[in-house]
């Protein structure tokens, strides 16, 4: 076996374990912590869904950014978000835990984005749960996300959509 071989199949069998090791203290604590990237302006999984859009503003430095989250399942009962900054990890508040159950919308300005493009949904049981059930992250806000010049325009769009992402996703089963 060649050394690059040997190395390669060393880095593989590393790999292996720690990912077992990680499972096994994830499953010590409880249920392992779910993590879905989200790709689109709408998310949606059995109990919870999620959609975004963009209300502009007199001047492009007041957009703001409205995410719409509806949950149904008891384990995503709650929600907080975070922005994270991926290359000093640093971390923004943006929703302390609150209830979604019947939906809530959470407001960010779209400049924010620029020093903290990562932003995270952590869908928790409880508002006092510290390893979410569900960690939903995005890199920036999504290409297709449609930008609305009124607040009623925007409010139509993302109740129609959370409805199209739902159905998507439960046909697709």
């Amino acid at each position: 076996m060649s050394l690059r071989a040997a190395t390669c199949a060393l880095a593989l069998l590393g790999g292996m374990l720690h990912a077992t090791a990680a499972t096994a203290a994830d499953a010590a604590q409880g249920a392992p912590a779910r993590e879905a990237h989200g790709v689109a302006d709408a998310f949606a999984r059995p109990g919870v869904a999620l959609a975004w859009g963009v209300l502009r503003g007199r001047r492009d430095e007041d957009a703001v950014v409205i995410v719409r989250i509806e949950t149904a399942a008891p384990e995503y009962a709650f929600v907080s978000a975070a922005a994270v900054d991926p290359f000093s990890n640093a971390h923004k508040a943006v929703q302390a835990p609150t209830r979604a159950q019947g939906g809530v919308e959470l407001r960010m300005p779209r400049a924010q984005f620029a020093d903290f493009p990562r932003t995270e949904f952590a869908f928790a049981p409880d508002a006092g749960t510290t390893r979410p059930a569900l960690t939903v992250y995005y890199l920036g806000v999504p290409d297709t996300t449609p930008e609305f010049a009124t607040q009623d325009a925007l409010a139509a769009y993302l109740a129609e959509r959370i409805v199209r992402e739902r159905n998507a996703h439960s046909t697709a089963r």
